[in-house]
């Protein structure tokens, strides 16, 4: 069974995205605020949080900050924002997709798919262990020095390519293709960046002055090897 949280304070749009996922396996959790919504990802798990951002009781993007700081679960953003700025916030709390108010349900129901659909595919070694870090990607545990790190889904699958081919550079193009290819269209060119922000902000001692995820100008990015 699927567990899905929604998280929007318009009813008839709240209604409406339950009709329009409903599915065999897919069981639906309704909510109109944070605080109703704080209280149910404590109590349960979930597979994917559908997060309006403008709630009456605060900031989805606030709820996002939360929710990263013990569950990896997917977030997809709704905005009535399409505003670079808007966007980019989104992916920065820890968003792994968003779509713009209004939408189409074909393309909602797309989106979500392809969130669901987007498990790592961890063909290799799971667990990895590079100097102070281990990386077991089955379990999905992450830790630096012995403190756990929450990684998102897509941080997960970002620091997998990379741990997978360190010493090598991998193009803008392919990481964004190998993360995001189950989207049914562009690809905003803003999220390859914020989640490799992102995620040197969780791995790095300096994020400004990376030791291991290191851009490789006008290419891409690589994990450095470390003699």
């Amino acid at each position: 069974m699927t567990d899905i949280l929604i998280v929007e304070d318009d009813v008839s749009l709240n209604n409406g995205i339950v009709m329009t996922l409903q599915e065999q396996c897919r069981n639906f959790t309704q909510c109109f605020d944070i605080s109703s919504a704080e209280l149910l990802v404590h109590e349960k798990q979930f597979d994917l949080i559908i997060l309006d951002i403008n709630l009456p009781d605060g900031s989805g993007l606030d709820f996002c900050r939360h929710v990263r700081m013990f569950s990896s679960v997917a977030i997809l953003f709704l905005t009535a924002n399409d505003t670079e700025i808007d966007i980019v916030s989104g992916l920065e709390t820890g968003g792994d997709d968003y779509i713009t108010k209004p939408f189409s349900l074909a393309v909602l129901r797309a989106r979500v798919s392809a969130l669901l659909r987007r498990k790592p595919d961890f063909s290799s070694k799971a667990k990895i262990e590079i100097g102070c870090f281990v990386f077991d990607f089955e379990k999905m545990i992450f830790e630096k020095s012995g403190t756990p790190i929450e990684l998102s889904k897509t941080e997960q699958k970002l620091l997998f390519l990379l741990i997978q081919n360190r010493g090598l550079t991998l193009s803008r193009e392919k990481l964004s293709e190998r993360v995001w290819r189950d989207r049914t269209d562009y690809v905003d060119e803003n999220a390859l960046s914020v989640a490799i922000r992102r995620l040197r902000g969780k791995i790095e001692d300096n994020p400004s002055a990376p030791e291991f995820i290191q851009t490789v100008f006008g290419i891409g990015y690589t994990w450095a090897v470390k003699k």
